[in-house]
């Protein structure tokens, strides 16, 4: 089998694909961009990409291929419809980043509320050194005992976020973003109430119709004042301009992301304005990156193919 990784680096380089040439012939690039991909699997039985858009425009050329597998749980780069017309199977990984993805969720709440920030540098300054007192609190925080945790998407991560918040004396509650959320752990509830109750909101659900751009300023608007927005699914699922917008007016009190609208995130973004570290945190996409998660997505894509290639459908999307 002829095997083609698009985006190689996207697990890392101290990461090892080299599993993967038991299973075929591997050519791998470190990354692909979209005018790049066509020439690039023309070739190809089995594509392995992360990010590149696999279409009608850069798979019409590629006649021999017959399955795709993500490095990730999203697929919103492939055109399932197209694929499912050429019988390409479509695979991804799932519940590979879960237990890293919580735990970075958690970090970015923390550092918004407890103003890590300013109290790192106000040690760090000389100032604490500087004072008479044996303690410093100038920017008030509160605690997450007693608060409602709010989440939009209770898939496998929404539930380990739920579960820890749970553990730290928070109520939990939920909107389910596809409407057909199985979940009867915690109680599910309509987006205004979640947005109204939550004093603390995380995304947790993937890029949809019905999820894009979710969270716009009308939303904002109706979420509290001292609420905090964490965002570690998709970007497109807030709107940038409109939280800029509650950020600077302070409708809420600060936002922790993993993911902006555009990736890598675009100058022109004004959240890239907001220097303030106290009111928002922005991470380049890392939440799901743990060396041990990346190791899975690199294992679980080995079995997705193993299994292919006897004949069985596994984590097959289409």
């Amino acid at each position: 089998m002829k095997i083609v990784i698009l985006e190689r680096d996207s697990v890392g380089k101290d990461v090892s694909v080299e599993c993967l040439k038991d299973l075929g012939e591997v050519t791998a690039y470190s990354n692909t961009s979209a005018g790049e991909a066509a020439e690039r699997v023309r070739d190809a039985e089995i594509i392995i990409a992360n990010k590149s858009p696999l279409n009608e425009e850069t798979l019409k050329d590629a006649a021999g291929v017959k399955l795709i597998c993500e490095f990730a749980t999203g697929y919103d780069n492939v055109d399932l419809e197209y694929c499912r017309g050429r019988g390409i199977k479509v695979a991804n990984v799932v519940n590979y980043s879960t237990a890293a993805v919580a735990q970075h969720t958690f970090a970015l709440c923390f550092y918004i509320l407890e103003k890590l920030h300013h109290y790192d540098h106000y040690v760090k300054s000389g100032e604490y050194a500087a004072q008479s007192r044996f303690s410093n609190f100038d920017l008030p925080f509160t605690e997450l005992d007693g608060k409602t945790w709010g989440i939009i998407g209770m898939g496998n991560i929404g539930r380990k976020v739920a579960q820890i918040a749970e553990v730290f004396g928070c109520r939990v509650i939920f909107y389910s973003a596809s409407g057909k959320s199985s979940c009867t752990e915690y109680e599910r509830v309509e987006l205004d109430t979640l947005l109204g109750e939550s004093d603390f909101l995380s995304i947790h659900c993937p890029l949809s119709d019905r999820t894009r751009n979710l969270i716009d300023l009308d939303a904002l608007k109706k979420m509290k004042k001292t609420a905090i927005l964490i965002n570690v699914a998709r970007g497109p699922v807030v709107n940038d301009e409109a939280l800029y917008t509650a950020l600077t007016e302070e409708l809420i009190a600060g936002a922790g992301l993993d993911v902006t609208g555009t990736e890598p995130m675009k100058e022109s973004n004004p959240l890239s304005r907001i220097m303030d570290s106290n009111k928002l945190i922005i991470t380049p996409h890392l939440a799901w990156a743990s060396i041990e998660a990346r190791n899975r997505v690199v294992e679980e894509t080995y079995k997705n193919i193993e299994a292919f290639c006897r004949g069985e459908n596994r984590n097959v999307v289409n």
